[in-house]
């Protein structure tokens, strides 16, 4: 059975020690896709080398709405010249996040030393580069917390991929499901909602249509519960749970339970899904 990651950072630092066993254990599982994605320029190089090395891996690059406000004078040129010189390279992490602006606690150790960007600023880096996606014909993934209303509005005024684009982590209300899917989104489940208390997060999905549907890890990121662990990492240094990409194959069984599907049929599907939306026929 092939197993496909929409969306994870293999390049993070908190992975690079273990990355013989990682790939290893990936393969054992099935890996066949697994979309890799940058955050600012200071990973992607490190995205690309993975690419390079692990046939399976789909580079993609962009610049994250927390690093929006630390980004360089010259990104957009940095994201266009390694855009020209890798075919096989996606647009992403994109998006726009108004939690680091709300809710986001001062002292969050993820956000140190980086400048929280206003929200009509991350949405004027995020347009250009979903143009920039659309331009080169290109897939975009995209990041969205407390901000689905602007999101919707910045997609249906912008030009977007034609293949479409994918809501990663999909946690907006269930109501607003088939309004992105108008405008071309997919939608990948994250292992982390198989907790019984993300129902809110969990319960969308079920308004998925089959055919564009995409699981992910965002590994390191958004453990899943034991239950459905697979593999295992060693804890950061303050505590946290380092989620294992080869968990993949765990978020496959759970999503099968959750939407009682069988396993394989669900992963035919996903399987064709991925290929359409990253690898669509010219």
């Amino acid at each position: 059975m092939n197993l496909f990651d929409a969306h994870l950072h293999l390049q993070d630092e908190w992975l690079l020690p273990h990355m013989d066993g990682i790939v290893e254990d990936l393969t054992k599982a099935g890996i066949a896709g697994a979309v890799v994605n940058g955050t600012s320029p200071d990973d992607w190089s490190t995205v690309s080398a993975l690419g390079r090395r692990l046939p399976w891996v789909v580079p993609s690059y962009g610049l994250h709405p927390w690093d929006c406000g630390n980004r360089p004078a010259d990104w957009q040129a940095l994201l266009e010249s390694r855009i020209a010189t890798e075919p096989r390279a996606r647009i992403g992490e994109i998006g726009i996040d108004r939690w680091i602006l709300d809710r986001a606690k001062p002292d969050d150790p993820r956000l140190a030393g980086l400048r929280r960007t206003p929200l009509d600023e991350q949405l004027e880096v995020f347009v250009w580069q979903l143009e920039l996606a659309a331009a080169q014909e290109r897939a975009a993934s995209i990041h969205c917390i407390d901000a689905w209303g602007a999101l919707f509005d910045a997609l249906r005024a912008a030009k977007r991929p034609a293949q479409g684009f994918l809501l990663h982590a999909y946690a907006g209300p269930v109501e607003m499901v088939k309004s992105f899917v108008d405008l071309g989104a997919y939608f990948s489940f994250n292992g982390s909602y198989l907790d019984p208390k993300r129902e809110n997060q969990r319960n969308p999905f079920r308004s998925v249509p089959f055919d564009r549907l995409l699981i992910e890890t965002d590994a390191p990121a958004m453990p899943l519960r034991s239950i459905w662990q697979r593999h295992e990492l060693p804890t950061s240094p303050e505590g946290n749970l380092i989620n294992h990409p080869a968990n993949i194959a765990g978020v496959y069984e759970g999503l099968a339970d959750f939407l009682g599907h069988r396993l394989g049929q669900l992963a035919t599907q996903v399987e064709a899904n991925f290929m359409r939306l990253f690898y669509p026929a010219k």
